[in-house]
């Protein structure tokens, strides 16, 4: 079996630790708020590390996925690379549908950004309607003060393929999970999915709910 890559090093690999500390030291020079997206890109060096990531060409709405992965892999980087891998069963918990209003009973506590690994091919998502069905790797959560949570689900990781698929969210934890077609939370979309013992998350407040309760889960 191949040894399972870490998405931070498949994209960024040495490059971090080359170019993440100029990055640092120009926020601080700057007195810009590293956390602050809006602050974070109109830093010198980020531009010009964003630069060299982005392809010449590239598609619409690239250069925003791209200052995602950016944004949240710095903070990874920045919070000391906390990388927390979840089993089975840790999964099969998490994955667990709740009833109305019971997800967000509680203020979820400040959690410093961490890397939360799902169990491979076990959680599936379509990131764009015509697109297909890729498995999630984890994704870069944080959650700040106010209950607001932010997330990059990391998606289709392979060593053969130069790079992956991501979707963010970021909000306040979900009241409520419900699907419009009345299907419980997490449960799978693709065909034979059950029989396979597969999950699936449907929409921004599914993949708010799961960071959520991982950062939640894990002290």
């Amino acid at each position: 079996m191949a040894e399972r890559v870490d998405p931070f090093t498949l994209v960024f690999g040495a490059l971090a630790e080359e170019r993440f500390p100029e990055v640092a030291g120009s926020l601080r020079t700057a007195g810009r708020d590293e956390t602050d997206r809006d602050a974070f890109v109109l830093d010198r060096a980020v531009i010009e590390l964003l630069q060299d990531l982005v392809p010449e060409p590239h598609e619409e709405g690239q250069i925003a996925e791209f200052l995602a992965t950016l944004h949240h892999a710095y903070l990874y980087w920045r919070a000391g690379r906390r990388l927390v891998a979840f089993d089975r069963t840790q999964a099969a918990k998490l994955l667990t549908p709740v009833a109305a209003d019971a997800s967000a009973s509680d203020q979820p506590p400040i959690r410093p950004s961490a890397y939360y690994q799902f169990p491979e091919r076990l959680v599936w998502a379509q990131l764009t309607p015509d697109a297909p069905h890729e498995p999630l790797d984890g994704f870069f959560a944080r959650q700040t003060d106010h209950g607001i949570i932010s997330v990059l689900g990391v998606f289709g990781v392979h060593p053969a393929r130069p790079g992956f698929g991501v979707a963010e969210a970021v909000g306040t934890r979900p009241p409520s999970l419900t699907r419009p077609d009345g299907s419980p939370s997490f449960s799978p979309v693709l065909p034979g999915g059950d029989a396979a013992g597969l999950h699936s998350l449907v929409g921004t407040d599914e993949l708010l709910e799961l960071g959520s309760r991982s950062a939640s889960e894990v002290v």
